[in-house]
């Protein structure tokens, strides 16, 4: 299969999306710097922050939120949608695509609504079980389907005949050696070399209940000589941390290189969104998992797995109080065995090479 001339990428709204979009285009430009690359996104979605940053072209088109029942919004929802596939076919036309790769979101589905006018390849990336309303009307145009973890297939009929391959990550994550940057990213954050770290991000979303329950463990983690790390959400209030700890406590509203903190981490404190599993999997962090409570369970399939295979522990969001973070994560972070066993299992599930594998199924959809 000769190199692709020109790919459109759809996938918009939630970083779920949009990271590994980013993480697949870096691959198709260093697989072949020549390639044009075209990023279709909405005019308040969150690609507007990440993307053009990234350096690739982004082009708004209208796109509107699927409705779950059958109401009013569903009526209408032909009209709009023809809409905004007719400005995603433009792009498509005006770059020459060879092939249209949607990751999710709303934006998605006039991409594939459009790619499938002109019958042009389609390929698509899920990693959630079930699938995203967006990939799933996607999935009625293309028999392209490509999945990010193992237990996808086994666990959604729609997926049943998905290709696995792991999902995109960035390089600086996908090729991380947290040994190798362990002390330069301590001494980053003003963390001790001497004493264990716990990492804890939740995410922007929901992540109040983790940040209560951490800081209120705080003295006896730190009276234990354990070392937090914590991003709190740029979207929540913070939450107050003790100023008189005998070992550094770092609290930051957001982390963009998370790769320094899972490089400084002894054990990390999550949510289960599935690039935070994919992340933590491929890099063989030990990880305790607190799945986000109001949602369709989708956070604790992600992470399940990986527990299974005995790369991490998982506590449900109501369980977690700073009594239980200090029963578990002092011995637990105090004993370096057991913690090279976690992350040994972790890393044995996850994979690093996601970029490169969806880049061979696209070449091959395209060559189809």
């Amino acid at each position: 299969m000769g190199p692709l001339r020109s790919v459109v990428l759809c996938g918009g709204g939630t970083g779920g999306h949009i990271y590994p979009l980013l993480a697949f285009a870096d691959c198709l430009r260093r697989h072949d710097p020549g390639v044009r690359i075209t990023c279709l996104g909405t005019p308040k979605g969150l690609e507007n922050e990440l993307i053009p940053p990234a350096g690739y072209d982004l082009r708004q088109i209208p796109a509107y939120q699927l409705p779950r029942s059958v109401n009013m919004s569903l009526v209408r929802t032909p009209d709009r949608m023809w809409k905004a596939a007719r400005a995603a076919g433009k792009v498509i036309d005006e770059v020459q695509a060879d092939v249209v790769v949607g990751f999710g979101g709303y934006v998605s589905v006039p991409g594939y609504l459009a790619a499938w006018r002109r019958e042009m390849p389609i390929v698509i990336h899920e990693v959630n079980v079930p699938p995203g309303v967006a990939n799933r009307l996607g999935m009625k145009f293309t028999r392209n389907v490509a999945v990010g973890f193992p237990h996808q297939p086994a666990q959604s009929e729609a997926l049943r005949d998905a290709r696995v391959v792991g999902v995109p990550l960035r390089r600086g994550i996908a090729a991380l050696d947290r040994a190798a940057l362990r002390d330069a990213a301590r001494a980053h954050f003003g963390l001790r070399p001497d004493l264990p770290v716990l990492f804890v991000a939740g995410g922007s979303q929901g992540a109040r209940s983790i940040n209560l329950a951490v800081s209120g463990a705080a003295k006896e983690l730190a009276r234990n000589g354990v070392q937090v790390l914590h991003v709190m959400g740029a979207r929540n209030e913070p939450v107050p941390v003790p100023t008189d700890l005998p070992v550094p406590y770092v609290a930051l509203p957001y982390l963009s290189e998370m790769e320094l903190g899972y490089a400084a981490a002894d054990l990390m404190l999550a949510r289960g969104g599935a690039m935070t599993c994919a992340e933590v999997a491929a890099i063989g962090l030990p990880t305790i998992y607190v799945p986000y409570p109001h949602s369709n369970q989708e956070q604790k399939r992600n992470a399940l797995p990986v527990v299974e295979a005995g790369g991490g522990l998982l506590v449900d969001d109501a369980e977690l109080t700073p009594a239980w973070l200090e029963r578990t994560v002092i011995p637990l972070i105090r004993d370096p065995r057991r913690l090279h066993a976690m992350g040994a299992a972790a890393a044995a599930y996850g994979r690093r090479d996601g970029d490169v594998a969806l880049l061979n199924f696209v070449y091959e959809a395209v060559a189809r």
